[in-house]
């Protein structure tokens, strides 16, 4: 199992890569095309997976990835099953400001506080942010393509008010305790 690691490759100049990974694909075409639309300081390449790990043949031509995001249907549980266990195939050093969470459908049905539930479980456990997101209007799409910008422009050194993705980890780290939680 080749896990996937952040500091494996030297970063491009000026250029920051974000992978959407997404079980069903409702929302990572409309966010990919989002995010480049609204970056203009710097280039931005988005790369989309259905799962991880990521296929084996094209590691050599792979950038470095600054920003992994796990989109999750909260609908649907085959969506939180995968992406347990896509965790599965990240490093440890990934969970430090390079790993959030992007959830959809929190608002519907009573399936939906368990899985948001088990998620900001996940969070809290690997220090993960976890961001809410509307994805079947534009400007909700448009909303979550610029808060993952503005977490990609840290976790890619691209901020000169924040150092570190590590510091963005401090700041956006789920603000309930896995403890808390489990009195739910």
């Amino acid at each position: 199992m080749a896990l996937l690691t952040p500091y494996s490759k030297v970063p491009e100049l000026n250029t920051a890569t974000i992978l959407l990974v997404e079980n069903e694909e409702q929302l990572q075409s409309k966010l990919a095309n989002a995010i480049v639309q609204y970056e203009k300081e710097f280039n931005v390449n988005v790369r989309l997976s259905r799962k991880l790990p990521l296929p084996i043949e094209n590691k050599g031509t792979r950038p470095r990835i600054d920003l992994i995001v796990f989109i999750v249907n909260l609908q649907s549980e085959r969506s939180v099953q995968s992406v347990e266990s896509c965790l599965n195939h990240l490093h440890s050093d990934c969970f430090l400001g390079k790993v959030c969470f992007l959830v959809t459908d929190a608002r519907c049905g009573s399936h939906t506080h368990e899985r948001l539930v088990n998620i900001r479980k996940l969070a809290a456990v690997h220090h993960c942010p976890v961001l809410c997101a509307e994805h079947k209007t534009a400007d909700g799409v448009n909303a979550a393509a610029v808060r993952l910008l503005s977490i990609l422009k840290v976790s890619a050194g691209m901020s000169p008010t924040a150092t570190t993705a590590l510091y963005l980890s401090t700041l956006t780290r789920c603000s309930v305790t896995s403890d808390d939680l489990d009195e739910e």
